[in-house]
């Protein structure tokens, strides 16, 4: 199945300098003001609210990461590949490789690096054509905070729900992902990166295991069914449901 790539333990620390040229840490990112992300208790009152009527637009959002609240925001393309790495340098290397340097490059760099084979990568799109919305709970202390999501491949944005409820499509994202399908023949294999807007929101090993829980209800064939219903049968949806799938308690 899909996984978050793990570190592959190599001496190619002279290739990573020459793949990543012409790279700046971060693409400008506009400003929105946020609200303070909160706990829910009414599930379902705030699933009949937060469901979108119509398409979110948070797809034209730049990328970054920053702590500060500030109202209004500039929209902006994310980065294209070109700009994160040298393509052409890239097509020498092996698959394994290739995920070694892309791994490399993000440590510490406030990204969340990833990789899937490009089977599973169709798949996620396929679905995520069809149900593009969810809710999932992050597990914080004693409790749980729910964010919302949008996957609109190729990319995946998260805000918290109660944000959602409050600001809809004004709402800024917390956490915007990118799948980068340039290899996808050639290698069989998609990048993929994690951008943290707002660090005060969110912990790097928070929006690393939204990725992939995300990911996991989307992939999953029994996890996945929880995605259909909360898209096309909102009213039959529980969200003990996804607690119980993540081996959360129900509080």
């Amino acid at each position: 199945m899909w996984r978050l790539s793990p570190r592959i333990t190599r001496n190619i620390t002279s290739s990573v300098s020459a793949l990543f040229s012409h790279v700046t840490s971060s693409p400008y990112c506009g400003k929105q003001y946020l609200n303070t992300c909160c706990e829910h208790t009414n599930m379902r009152n705030l699933l009949d609210q937060a469901i979108p009527g119509d398409f979110l637009k948070w797809g034209s959002l730049g990328f970054c990461r920053t702590s500060r609240f500030a109202t209004g925001f500039t929209p902006l393309q994310p980065k294209p590949l070109d700009s994160i790495i040298d393509i052409e340098r890239a097509k020498k290397l092996s698959p394994d490789d290739l995920i070694s340097i892309w791994d490399d490059y993000h440590i510490g760099r406030g990204n969340i690096s990833a990789s899937m084979k490009s089977k599973l990568y169709g798949l996620l799109e396929q679905r995520a054509a069809q149900c593009r919305y969810f809710v999932i709970p992050l597990w914080r202390g004693s409790g749980y905070t729910t964010m919302f999501s949008q996957v609109q491949m190729p990319h995946m944005i998260f805000t918290g729900l109660e944000d959602y409820k409050a600001r809809g499509t004004q709402a800024a994202p917390y956490f915007t992902v990118s799948y980068y399908t340039e290899f996808t023949e050639s290698k069989d294999l998609v990048l993929i990166r994690g951008d943290i807007v707002f660090t005060s929101k969110l912990s790097d090993s928070e929006a690393k295991w939204l990725l992939e829980n995300t990911q996991s209800f989307y992939l999953n064939d029994n996890r996945y069914k929880l995605v259909e219903r909360f898209n096309k049968e909102t009213h039959e949806f529980e969200f003990k449901d996804v607690l119980q799938a993540l081996e959360m308690p129900v509080l």
